[in-house]
């Protein structure tokens, strides 16, 4: 394999189109454990996402031989501090689109973030000390699990944004 910074964002896009594939077979399936295939495809699928966006900003942050250009996290570049030190039109473009949080983006930084958050059970107040301590849970109040076609909506917003980049980041 190539050592060049764009070969890991290509690389995490191809997985997680990959992890979207499987995920399609785990839902058409008719398996016992489709609904844990479901959810280990889709948290696998926002891991090479999130690894995408990341090759993508240490490719930016290579050409514009940035400080920070070895950053573990993608949030690190995607501060605005770092683009006031090196400013640069794709780091703008990708702060702006980071910071705003109706965008495609910065649902992607924060589904990533909250994989790595414990599961929390609704708080409710007991008011009655007659109630019986073992009460029926319901699902239903739980957030939407993301869904399959929004995970490739993002991967395809991903890709065309790192091809848009090479084009302006090429020394011709």
């Amino acid at each position: 394999m190539a050592h060049e910074l764009y070969t890991r964002t290509n690389q995490k896009l191809f997985f997680a189109g990959l992890a979207l594939n499987a995920w399609q077979q785990a839902e058409e399936g008719r398996m016992m454990n489709a609904q844990a295939l479901v959810q280990a495809e889709r948290e696998a699928a926002l891991f090479h996402l999130y690894g995408a966006l990341l090759g993508l900003c240490h490719e930016i942050a290579g050409y514009y031989r940035l400080a920070q250009a070895a950053a573990p996290r993608a949030e690190l570049l995607l501060a605005p501090s770092v683009l006031e030190s090196a400013p640069s039109p794709e780091l703008a473009e990708l702060v702006e689109l980071a910071q705003q949080p109706s965008t495609w983006l910065a649902q992607l930084l924060t589904a990533y973030a909250a994989l790595f958050q414990p599961p929390q059970a609704p708080k409710t107040a007991k008011v009655d000390p007659t109630l019986p301590l073992i009460q029926s849970v319901s699902l239903v109040d739980e957030p939407p699990a993301l869904a399959r076609q929004e995970l490739e909506d993002w991967r395809q917003q991903l890709k065309s944004l790192a091809l848009r980049f090479r084009e302006s980041l090429s020394e011709c």
